[in-house]
C-alpha cells in the first residue's frame, strides 16, 4: 500500500522533490513528460512552481487540471514495480 504524499516541491530542471508519511524521500525527474499533452503547461516556469497535494486525492496537483499518479511515484522512488502505463525512475 502507498503511503500519503507529505510534501512536495517543484525543482528545477523538472525534478519533483516527494517525501511520504513513512520518511521515504527524494527526487524524481519529470522532464520526459513535458511538452507532451497537457504537460506542455509546465513550460511556463510559474505552472511548475505551483505543485500542490491535492486535499482529497493526496496527488501533486498543478493549475489547469495536471495531475500525477502517487502510487507511480512511490514505485519510481524507492525502485518498486512500475504501475502500468508508467516508467520514470528516481534519481538523487
Amino acid at each position: 500500500m502507498t503511503p500519503p504524499l507529505s510534501s512536495v516541491q517543484a525543482l528545477p530542471n523538472y525534478r519533483l522533490r516527494v517525501e511520504f508519511t513513512d520518511g521515504s524521500r527524494g527526487d524524481i525527474d519529470l522532464s520526459g513528460l513535458v511538452g507532451s499533452g497537457v504537460f506542455s503547461a509546465w513550460r511556463d516556469p510559474a505552472v511548475w512552481a505551483a505543485v500542490v497535494i491535492d486535499p482529497v486525492t493526496g496527488a501533486p496537483t498543478w493549475p489547469g487540471g495536471i495531475d500525477l499518479d502517487t502510487r507511480q511515484l512511490f514505485a519510481d522512488l524507492v525502485g518498486g514495480a512500475a504501475v502500468e502505463g508508467h516508467g520514470r525512475r528516481a534519481t538523487g
